[in-house]
């Protein structure tokens, strides 16, 4: 039996605890051999979103085999925030030191850092935190803008939602991929992505916009990006003539509509090669009649990106 023992700090977020916590949960149903407990300084804490979470107070001796997870907590800035005691730090080292694996979520990482356990190591956190965290932290690498990264024993991931990519993603090292996709599919999970994945999706990237004509369209690509999309479709659905909406789409987004597009199945071949598939396949799944043309996208989206 492997316990899971989830570190509650004061405002926790509880997606950051209740994504991993629900993935080992099913892990457990179905029989994998984990057992999930909670500890925290003080009995209750008080969670960010303001529910109060009960926990058992001490910290428990751990086994190597055991996964010690910070979750992460309410943190306009990581010095201010997430108090914990040098004991409770030591007991976090200890650990590790004794061969087990440490994960953390979002700010979690903050206390890995209050350990001693990301110097020499490469990691990440959430992007508002990213630059905070390599301050606090210079001899860590920090990681930025991807889901998780694994270092050893050392687990540390973006947070909220992708405290669950992280879970999944301890799963099937453990008990293969087949399990982790059945938990993601109880889980109605979309995709199980993995580590190197960015944290800002191109769906969500271009909309931070007001342009309500602009939405409509990206929903109706976002929706059928992987078909042949005609401009004067993509205008009929969002109400106005292509000329409008070349230009509104320019203005709100700084791409064109096929230029979203293109962005949408490259994000989407690089999900599909990362998880094993060859370019050939992946270039068909989203919608291109070769490979010729993924392979020029990529190389010209790697370009912009470095």
């Amino acid at each position: 039996m492997t316990r899971i023992v989830f570190l509650l700090l004061p405002g926790v977020h509880l997606l950051d605890l209740a994504g991993p916590a629900q993935v080992f949960s099913i892990a457990a149903n179905y029989g994998l051999g984990y057992e999930l407990h909670y500890v925290a300084e003080q009995e209750e804490i008080r969670s960010a979103q303001g529910l109060p979470v009960k926990a058992s107070v001490g910290m428990p001796a751990l086994d190597p085999q055991d996964l010690l997870c910070v979750p992460g907590w309410r943190a306009p800035t990581l010095k201010t925030s997430g108090p914990m005691t040098k004991a409770t730090a030591r007991w976090i080292a200890a650990h590790h030191d004794n061969g087990g694996t440490v994960a953390s979520i979002c700010a979690g990482a903050d206390a890995l850092g209050r350990a001693g356990l990301l110097d020499g190591r490469r990691c990440t956190t959430h992007h508002e935190l990213q630059d905070e965290l390599a301050i606090r932290y210079p001899k860590a690498h920090v990681i930025r803008d991807v889901l998780f990264v694994v270092d050893g024993r050392i687990v540390t991931s973006a947070g909220i939602a992708s405290g669950i990519d992280l879970a999944l993603h301890l799963i099937a090292t453990r008990h293969g991929p087949g399990a982790a996709a059945r938990i993601a599919r109880n889980m109605v999970v979309y995709a199980r992505r993995n580590g190197e994945e960015q944290q800002d999706s191109v769906m969500l990237r271009f909309r931070s916009h007001l342009s309500d004509t602009v939405h409509r369209a990206q929903d109706h690509i976002d929706g059928h990006f992987t078909g042949r999309l005609a401009l004067a479709d993509i205008a009929a659905f969002a109400q106005v003539s292509e000329r409008t909406l070349t230009r509104q789409f320019t203005e709100a987004t700084g791409l064109t509509p096929l230029r979203y597009q293109q962005l949408l199945r490259v994000e989407r071949a690089e999900h599909l090669i990362g998880h094993g598939a060859t370019v050939e396949a992946a270039a068909r799944a989203v919608g291109f009649t070769d490979a010729r043309m993924l392979r020029r996208l990529r190389a010209v989206h790697r370009s912009v990106d470095s």
